[in-house]
């Protein structure tokens, strides 16, 4: 039995910020440019700094996850979408668990997702906090109290930004959601920077450009040895590669063909007679949500490990969540949890210490599953609100009752869920394993959400009558 912790909550909940509905039908070019000056928030609080911090320089704890998480460090995106995505995991796990009890009506999904958003809120005032106090932007006791304050404040501030930003696409002002839109701009700049990136770095050898396109015309044009040349843009280690490349063109195809995998199960309509359809359950029925809840459940361990390891060094507890080396800015695991919850680096990697490649393999097949599994009982895609949303257009499923339609779809959509999260969790540790530009899971995160843009694209197209009528 389930707490019914939601009804205590709503006082607080009336308070929060909303974007209310839209009470017409949004046009889709009104959609883009909502789009557009959304990303265009999200791109310009990427580049303005925080006021007051003294320092930024110091190891990154959050540098895996970057990417991923939409932040950039030093600036009013420090955070991203990190409150609002660890938000949705610990709702979700509650829910999920029976801990909280969440009610099928609308009113009752209304509560959850207020509920939702003021802990993303409490998360951000939490994490802007623990980011002052542990020193990321200089010793507390240099800035003083109000520039410590005013750092918190503006993270607060930024994150009501990010909140609003991605209900205002969610509620049908714009095109898919905040979240997936910030992550996809994130990964697809840090793919094309390390294909093209025009920046040289020294090497020992030499110096070299970063990017590995224009690596390979510099390395053929400078190097006597073309063949050396030629394989040392392929091969080259500590920057990106053609390899690394071909890898990233590689996952993308793949996901592709397997987003084309579904069933589709005949329905009917209990109105007009003759009229028939069918309802697609794809392979992927959750879509990419398990990646982003196992990410934000990474980050948010990493993160409390490092803090950990950074103010208690060599406890024996904290040594077992993880212990970290530092390279240049960067941080990485070395022992404890983390380092076996990490991807390994190379094919090396793998052969030299087996052991962590297959407890990582565990970890994201057996995550990515169990996410997406509960994820559909609260999230309103169960078998349960399937049928009832059948049953409100009239439909009914060929060959049975209506009573015997759920029964019927949780044959096929608990399956669905599970084994979808287990084969994006098998796509992300393949795409690490061959080394994909940005991680396995950012350029998994990135091919599912550019294919549901081109879907949202395709189905508005139809539904307007053609591509002139989109936008004229």
């Amino acid at each position: 039995m389930g707490f019914k912790i939601l009804e205590y909550l709503q006082p607080f909940c009336s308070f929060l910020p909303e974007v209310s509905k839209p009470e017409r039908k949004i046009q889709f070019r009104e959609k883009v440019l909502w789009t557009a000056i959304t990303l265009f928030i999200f791109l310009v609080c990427c580049q303005i700094p925080l006021f007051g911090i003294m320092s930024s320089e110091s190891a990154d704890p959050f540098y895996w996850m970057r990417v991923i998480m939409a932040s950039n460090r030093g600036t009013l995106m420090e955070l991203g979408i990190s409150p609002i995505v660890t938000s949705g995991l610990i709702m979700q796990l509650l829910a999920g668990t029976k801990i909280i009890e969440v009610g099928d009506s609308v009113k009752d999904r209304a509560l959850f997702n207020g509920a939702q958003k003021l802990f993303g809120i409490l998360i951000t005032i939490c994490q802007a906090i623990v980011y002052v106090v542990t020193g990321m932007y200089g010793e507390p006791a240099d800035l003083g109290m109000g520039i410590c304050l005013l750092i918190i404040i503006q993270l607060l501030c930024s994150g009501l930004i990010v909140l609003l930003l991605d209900e205002l696409l969610q509620k049908g002002y714009g095109l898919g959601s905040g979240i997936s839109l910030f992550i996809a701009t994130n990964i697809c700049e840090t793919i094309v920077w390390k294909a093209f990136s025009p920046a040289t770095i020294n090497t020992g050898k030499g110096t070299e450009f970063e990017g590995a396109v224009i690596a390979l015309f510099h390395l053929l044009a400078t190097r006597t040895d073309k063949v050396r040349g030629l394989r040392e843009a392929f091969y080259r280690q500590n920057l990106p590669n053609l390899m690394n490349l071909m890898a990233t063109v590689g996952v993308f195809l793949i996901v592709i063909y397997f987003q084309g995998f579904r069933v589709d199960l005949p329905i009917k309509s209990a109105r007009y007679r003759g009229q028939y359809s069918s309802y697609p359950i794809k392979l992927f029925y959750t879509s990419n949500i398990p990646i982003i809840l196992q990410s934000a459940l990474v980050s948010n361990i990493y993160f409390l490990s490092q803090i950990l390891s950074s103010k208690f060094a060599g406890n024996i507890f904290v040594n077992l969540i993880g212990t970290w080396a530092e390279s240049g800015y960067q941080r990485y695991p070395i022992g404890g949890l983390c380092y076996y919850l990490s991807p390994p680096e190379t094919i090396g990697h793998i052969i030299t210490d087996p052991i962590h490649a297959i407890i990582y393999i565990i970890f994201m097949l057996g995550s990515c599953a169990f996410l997406s599994k509960t994820w559909i009982d609260v999230s309103g895609s169960s078998a349960k609100d399937v049928a009832r949303q059948l049953r409100d257009q009239q439909m009914l499923m060929r060959g049975h009752r209506e009573k015997s339609m759920v029964h019927e779809l949780n044959r096929y959509i608990p399956t669905a869920a599970a084994f979808g999260g287990l084969c994006i969790g098998a796509l992300s540790v393949l795409a690490d394993f061959l080394g994909a530009i940005g991680s396995g899971t950012g350029i998994l995160l990135a091919v599912t959400i550019i294919y549901q843009y081109f879907e949202i694209f395709v189905k508005e197209q139809s539904e307007m009558g053609g591509m002139s009528t989109l936008f004229f």
